[in-house]
């Protein structure tokens, strides 16, 4: 996926790296009709142009950003996952399996519930 390449390039420690692009390219493969891009320094994934799901680098994980209303909506899943996370986002630590069950559950929900939005991000 060249339009991550530049931001994967820019991850310092080898196994973070490989793990990130991991992950992009899990959603690029499992949902081709996304459009992947670069966007406030963050990859993410688009549909239609709204916001459907975006990926940051932290210290100690990656940062999942679904937006607040996926939050809501998977929260106990997101406990049960174990994943550590804030009203906007999930950390999936770099020693963390992922649980792309959830995270499948996470982009179909808003593809489905954004599927008419207009905006970038829901109003």
């Amino acid at each position: 996926m060249e339009v991550f390449a530049e931001f994967i390039a820019r991850v310092e420690h080898p196994q973070h790296r490989e793990r990130l692009e991991t992950v992009l390219n899990w959603v690029a493969d499992h949902y081709p009709q996304l459009e992947p891009k670069i966007a406030w320094n963050q990859p993410m994934f688009t549909d239609h142009g709204t916001f459907i799901i975006g990926f940051s680098v932290a210290k100690h994980h990656i940062a999942v950003g679904p937006e607040r209303a996926a939050m809501i909506h998977f929260a106990d899943q997101i406990v049960q996952a174990g994943y550590s996370h804030s009203d906007q986002l999930i950390r999936l630590k770099w020693d963390q399996s992922v649980d792309y069950e959830l995270l499948a559950r996470i982009i179909d929900y808003n593809m489905e519930d954004k599927a008419d939005c207009t905006t970038f991000w829901r109003k």
